[in-house]
């Protein structure tokens, strides 16, 4: 078994080797070495005992901003204090000798950011601000604690008097056009797509693969348990996303 992974580990280390343009797309799995649960892990995930249209939809924000609250003051309570971990800093490392020209995350918890990715498009946003949709202010994520804190419905509000909201894609939004646009044009030109931590069900990021396959590029995927890639990628890797990025490291 040790034979094979490590094959597999040299076939995806060629790749990048091979590679002119190395680009990778994470997704909540990346995190939950840090502590962080994903979304739909059978007892850890986020929606296991929630519905997300009822509190994560762009409509539950505009009709119930106190429910809609509750659940993201909790979300920002779970995420405060996280770190990189060591898939984060071996993204950088990447990064850093060239070998990866940028990061797309399909994640809002700022860690690709905290570990030192340069080139990071956020395609789902990133809890690090929120905004009022009314006047359009902008607050950092320090202060909206504090208002959140601070008001006697823990529901964080603009000082125009309107509710903010976090600066995350909701459902029922439409991705940043900005974001969706550079991360189509990266997946466009990568030659390897390194799909990292990602169920890749999750349109319209899951089309990225795509992209890049009818592009002549290869996807590699290094996630645990099954996408809709796993049949088509160069190379599949389903150990830990940490373990199996530090060996792609110190293969190269």
């Amino acid at each position: 078994m040790a034979r094979a992974l490590d094959s597999r580990v040299e076939t995806l280390a060629r790749l990048v080797r091979e590679a002119g343009s190395v680009v990778a797309l994470t997704g909540a799995g990346i995190s939950v070495p840090s502590g962080i649960p994903d979304f739909r892990s059978p007892g850890t995930g986020l929606w296991e005992n929630v519905d997300p249209m009822a509190v994560a939809h762009i409509d539950a924000w505009r009709a119930d901003p106190e429910r809609f609250w509750h659940f993201y003051g909790n979300r920002f309570q779970t995420l405060e204090g996280k770190e990189p971990n060591g898939a984060h800093r071996a993204l950088v490392e990447l990064e850093r000798r060239g070998r990866l020209d940028a990061v797309v995350t399909q994640n809002i918890d700022m860690l690709h950011r905290r570990a030192g990715t340069r080139e990071l498009v956020e395609v789902h946003g990133t809890i690090e601000s929120s905004s009022c949709l009314t006047c359009g202010a902008g607050y950092p994520l320090a202060e909206v604690r504090e208002r959140l804190a601070q008001d006697p419905l823990s529901v964080p509000h603009c000082d125009c008097g309107e509710p903010l909201k976090p600066d995350v894609v909701l459902f029922g939004e439409w991705l940043p056009e900005d974001a969706i646009e550079r991360a189509y044009a990266l997946a466009a030109g990568a030659d390897v797509l390194l799909c990292v931590g990602t169920s890749l069900e999750v349109h319209p990021i899951a089309q990225l693969p795509g992209i890049t396959r009818g592009h002549g590029g290869a996807v590699a995927v290094v996630t645990q348990g099954p996408t809709p890639w796993d049949d088509r990628a160069a190379v599949k890797l389903d150990g830990d996303v940490v373990a199996e990025l530090e060996a792609l490291v110190a293969a190269l």
